[in-house]
């Protein structure tokens, strides 16, 4: 039986590591399974900031990767300052009254000289390269997905070029993206932002989206159909190891700037001063970029002594701290912005028998997703007392040695579940 090709033209790949990549890694691995081969193409030089190379052992023999050289401006900004570059693609931004000359400078560059983004160079050879590639080997469908938001404006050509049928894959929104108003944009930037952001949109035959808040915002710009696939979770090869002995919170992923939930320090430190055991039991683990503005408020309320900052680790060994720390923290910013932001981490947590204590905007699909399944507690940041309520449950369970989740209906968040959508999406009307 002859398969359905799918082009699909993205970033991130393995040996990228973060969030990123998951998606479309695990997508390529089960969409075979629904008769469709996947194509892959991504750039033969790019510029990650994280590097995981155990994700290459999940990328089959059989699976045509494609790729092409980029040119990439993160490069050249590393002559200004290589720290400052690499922090900022890593989405790290220095709050305003403390950025430099030179963070300024990148940001402003960033923002009004590379529209969409910063690899919008490799729209044009790209163009170029598939639009024969799609001819000569009976390409069915395209697949992009962003950010970085350019690369649907190879969908875009592609769509004008060839006619093929153009799947548009957001895995966080353009325009209302938490960092995009920290690009310092000029009146320019920002309108011709909005418009290759509508007429992406308005051209895709399909558009795919994480959440339902994005979902919805995303109606009021385009009337073509739009799926909510969210990310999810998938089998691993990491055991159960044994749990903690501490009562141990971890965080895994970056803690920017603005995710810095003060109201939780707050409470740590009060149960700390108000607990003898739980002050001797206390542990928090850091796994990932933790800003200095999130270190400095922990200095402030008397927590240095209790970090672990583990800083990058690979996934594999993400999974292991998710499935031995007591509580898992999923800290998102408080703001209208980021309601529609799932972390990709969230999937993990749900299936690591661990309970989630999450902080977030209020209204927020995270808060949904943890209330549908039933993995944790949410709060908003101004819930002080209901989240000291929570720990210290959280703990007295951990001092019985029966603390856990209770999870319900987690399947369908499973990466061969959400193929199969994925793969119903792009068999209709072919």
């Amino acid at each position: 039986m002859t398969k359905t090709k799918v082009l699909i033209i993205a970033y991130y790949w393995p040996p990228a590591g973060g969030p990123g990549v998951q998606r479309w890694l695990k997508f390529v691995k089960y969409l075979p399974e629904f008769g469709i081969e996947p194509v892959v193409y991504v750039p033969s030089n790019p510029s990650y900031p994280i590097i995981d190379e155990t994700l290459l052992a999940e990328v089959s023999d059989n699976i045509t990767i494609l790729k092409q050289p980029i040119k990439e401006p993160y490069r050249f900004a590393g002559f200004l300052s290589k720290s400052k570059s690499k922090t900022i693609s890593k989405g790290i931004i220095p709050k305003e009254k403390q950025q430099s000359t030179i963070d300024k400078l990148l940001l402003f560059v960033r923002g009004n000289f590379f529209i969409p983004d910063a690899r919008k160079s490799w729209v044009k050879p790209s163009f170029r390269y598939l639009d024969t590639y799609i001819s000569d080997y009976n390409i069915d469908t395209v697949i992009t997905t962003g950010p970085p938001h350019s690369l649907h404006l190879i969908g875009l050509e592609l769509q004008k070029s060839s006619g093929v049928k153009w799947i548009a894959d957001f895995r966080d929104p353009w325009t209302t993206i938490g960092y995009h108003k920290q690009l310092k944009l000029t009146n320019y930037a920002k309108q011709k932002h909005k418009a290759l952001e509508k007429e992406v949109l308005q051209k895709a035959n399909q558009i795919i989206v994480t959440s339902e808040v994005t979902k919805k915002e995303f109606s009021n710009i385009t009337d073509k159909p739009i799926l909510v696939i969210t990310n999810g979770y998938d089998r691993n090869s990491v055991g159960n190891p044994p749990l903690d002995k501490k009562f141990t919170l971890a965080h895994i992923g970056s803690l920017l700037s603005k995710r810095n939930p003060e109201v939780l320090w707050q409470v740590l430190k009060e149960l700390i001063e108000e607990h003898a055991d739980f002050a001797k039991d206390l542990e928090l683990h850091f796994i990932g970029s933790v800003s200095a503005d999130v270190l400095e408020s922990l200095k402030l309320y008397g927590l240095s002594s209790y970090i672990n900052n583990h800083s990058y680790v690979t996934h594999n060994k993400a999974i292991e701290f998710q499935k031995k720390s007591q509580v898992l923290l999923l800290i998102e910013i408080d703001s209208e912005e980021t309601k529609c932001i799932i972390p990709g981490k969230l999937f993990e947590y749900m299936v690591s028998n661990r309970p989630i204590l999450a902080i977030g905007p209020k209204d927020s699909d995270i808060e949904t997703i943890i209330k549908e399944t039933n993995t944790g507690s949410y709060f908003n940041y101004q819930d002080h007392d209901a989240i000291k309520r929570t720990l210290l449950i959280f703990y007295k369970s951990y001092q019985e040695g029966n603390l856990k989740s209770h999870a319900i209906g987690l399947q369908k968040y499973s990466r061969k579940a959400l193929t199969e959508s994925l793969s119903k999406l792009i068999l209709w009307e072919l």
